[in-house]
This record gives C-alpha cells, sequence and structure tokens, in this order.
C-alpha cells in the first residue's frame, strides 16, 4: 500500500524520473529564454519594418500573444509528428 502523506521513492531509471532528469538539463540550458528571445527580436523587426510605434503596454500584450500562437502551433507540429 502506498503512503498516501509522504512520497515514495522513484526508481532510479523510470520513465518519470528520466523524463524529469532531461527537462532539468534542458532548462539548465536556457532554452525558454532563448526562444523567447527570438521571438521577441522577429517581433520588434516586424514592428521597424512596417513603420508601426505601439504603447509599452500594447507591445507587451501583443508580444504575448505571438508568443503564445507560435508556441500553440509548435505543439500542434509536434502532436502532428
Amino acid at each position: 500500500m502506498k503512503n498516501p502523506f509522504g512520497p515514495e521513492p522513484e526508481p532510479l531509471f523510470s520513465y518519470v524520473n528520466l523524463q524529469k532528469r532531461m527537462l532539468q538539463h534542458v532548462q539548465a540550458t536556457k532554452v525558454n529564454d532563448q526562444i523567447f528571445q527570438v521571438v521577441q527580436k522577429s517581433f520588434e523587426d516586424a514592428l521597424r519594418a512596417e513603420n508601426i510605434v505601439l504603447s509599452l503596454p500594447e507591445r507587451k500584450r501583443m508580444l504575448s500573444q505571438i508568443l503564445r500562437s507560435v508556441l500553440e502551433d509548435m505543439i500542434k507540429k509536434l502532436d502532428k509528428r
């Protein structure tokens, strides 16, 4: 019977443990920051190319929406594989 009040030690080579370790390695490379920077630079370049001036709140809101769309598209592509 599992203890409902405490964590069970995971086997060293369990899939969940492996997934956690791989996620830690990926996060250590700061890949999230890299993706954000690429999208942000592309967004700012596009604004400059079209001579569009937005207030800071508008810029933040639109960047957030664009980043969300990009990430959703990435997830859809991953699901199609």
